[in-house]
């Protein structure tokens, strides 16, 4: 039995398995793969491969496995969730005059970063664009130094100096956050390009939208990564910006139809994938970064995503007001203007509707994750509004040219 690529503790299956007389052999930690080998039951083939013969293979540990897989689930929506509160906060506080210019969120493709995040590794590299909140907090950032960053604040991630469009956190692996559109694409090539020469296996993951593509500097991005087969995954976080701000269909821009077009000239190997079904975002990005991993170069993958209404103007809006988590529960009806949306299109009510199609239970702990959610961003926006800006006489602090 093959388990692929799901990030799965293998040490506490191998324990659940030894309990109930089976002997796993986990080939290789890197691929993550475990195969179970059921004793007296077995024929070894070609290849390695073992077939189970036995008719009870019903006890290698399915029910665990199970469990571990829901257990993800949570924490993937608890993560987007909290993505979701983290900047319908910021749009407030950008309402409510506590700071100025312009900013963008990420509303309504949390589910692919959350994902994409929760794949990589520590050793890996992430470059990234304007729209990057959402990456921050699903990797790992303090909310609370998140936003006093947004704010400008003294004790913000970068001590004030980025705010929104800049966010970014080395520990993390964010070599970059680029205020310009494709800027993040030709940054992640030589970030692959460090990777491949530390032979650690670790991959560089840049996001970007669809928009970028239309930049040069995306096509020889691409080029290059296919040339020096680089450990490189290109995520195109694909919201049809163009059309709802008015510059007209697709082929205005580009000579293609489907934007893997672009990748496949430099043999880029490609998939496409909607950005509502977290399990199958888990499947191709999770593929995406073992490909790249193990040496063959590197990946494109295009996640298909509608554009939230509130994004449809130059300044996020809160046109569908705070998200209520009990449109997925049943509690509330989500009528109205944006109801299509919210019944087709968000990611969050999406998984949060498959995690509590059994159970009133389910329900119950959906409300509870929300008000954990909550009551974080309440203090978050507490400790960034307390905060102090910086001194004016650390204005030239880090200028170096």
């Amino acid at each position: 039995v093959m388990l692929g690529d799901r990030g799965y503790d293998s040490d506490a299956i191998r324990e659940d398995l030894e309990k109930r007389g089976a002997h796993p052999v986990i080939p290789t930690k890197r691929n993550r793969r475990v195969q179970i080998e059921i004793d007296a039951a077995v024929d070894t083939c070609g290849g390695g491969f073992v077939k189970v013969l036995c008719i009870e293979v019903n006890i290698v540990g399915f029910g665990m496995l199970k469990e571990l897989e829901s257990d993800r689930r949570w924490r993937t929506f608890e993560t987007m969730l909290l993505m979701r509160r983290f900047e319908e906060c910021v749009i407030e506080l950008h309402d409510s005059g506590a700071f100025a210019g312009h900013f963008h969120v990420y509303i309504g493709q949390e589910a692919t970063g959350a994902v994409a995040m929760s794949l990589l590794e520590g050793k890996d590299h992430i470059c990234t664009t304007h729209r990057n909140h959402g990456h921050m907090i699903a990797r790992g950032v303090d909310e609370k130094v998140a936003l006093a960053e947004i704010l400008g604040r003294a004790t913000g991630m970068n001590g004030g100096y980025a705010g929104t469009f800049h966010l970014t956190a080395p520990n993390l692996g964010f070599l970059s956050t680029s205020g310009i559109v494709g800027g993040a694409i030709s940054l992640s090539v030589g970030g692959a390009f460090a990777c491949r020469q530390r032979r650690d296996s670790s991959v560089t993951m840049t996001l970007f939208g669809d928009g970028a593509l239309e930049e040069g500097i995306a096509f020889e991005a691409l080029n290059l990564a296919a040339l020096w087969k680089l450990p490189l995954v290109f995520l195109c976080e694909n919201n049809d910006a163009q059309l709802w701000m008015g510059s007209g269909p697709r082929s205005e821009e580009h000579a293609v139809r489907d934007l893997c077009d672009l990748p496949r000239l430099c043999g880029i190997e490609t998939r496409s994938v909607a950005g509502l079904d977290v399990a199958e975002l888990e499947k191709v990005i999770g593929g995406a970064i073992e490909h790249c991993r193990s040496g063959r170069g590197p990946y494109f993958v295009e996640v298909r995503t509608s554009r939230w209404p509130g994004n449809r103007t130059q300044f996020a809006a809160m046109v569908t007001g705070r998200t209520d988590i009990r449109m997925a529960t049943g509690e509330t009806l989500d009528s109205g203007e944006f109801a299509d949306w919210y019944q087709k299109d968000d990611p969050v009510l999406r998984l949060a509707r498959d995690l509590c199609a059994s159970s009133t239970e389910e329900r119950h702990r959906i409300a509870e994750i929300d008000d954990r959610v909550s009551a974080r961003m309440d203090e978050a926006v507490a400790f960034a509004k307390g905060s102090s800006s910086p001194d004016p006489a650390d204005a030239l602090r880090h200028v170096f040219a």
